[in-house]
């Protein structure tokens, strides 16, 4: 598997506070944009739906993809950030 990225590493390694929706990993400027429209503009808020779908990797895939057009490896990066943040504090 590939190492994480320091985006990552910056987001898993301290609370989530206040945090917008791309400091998420594989959540850059369009991706975000795309997001924030549909209401999700923090990145606490995607953790609440990454919770609502029970931190399972295919829905929350799914999700992000139906949602602002992600990748495989954005959506992928995303679940992975956001499954050790809650490793980390939840």
């Amino acid at each position: 598997m590939s190492s994480t990225s320091q985006k990552h590493r910056d987001f898993v390694g301290e609370p989530m506070g206040d945090k917008p929706v791309t400091a998420l990993a594989g959540i850059g400027g369009t991706l975000g944009g795309r997001l924030e429209e549909e209401g999700f503009d923090k990145a606490y808020v995607v953790l609440g739906q990454f919770l609502v779908l029970k931190k399972n990797e295919e829905f929350f895939k799914d999700w992000l993809k139906s949602t602002c057009n992600a990748n495989s490896k954005q959506s992928g990066d995303c679940y992975t950030c956001l499954k050790e943040w809650c490793d980390n504090f939840l």
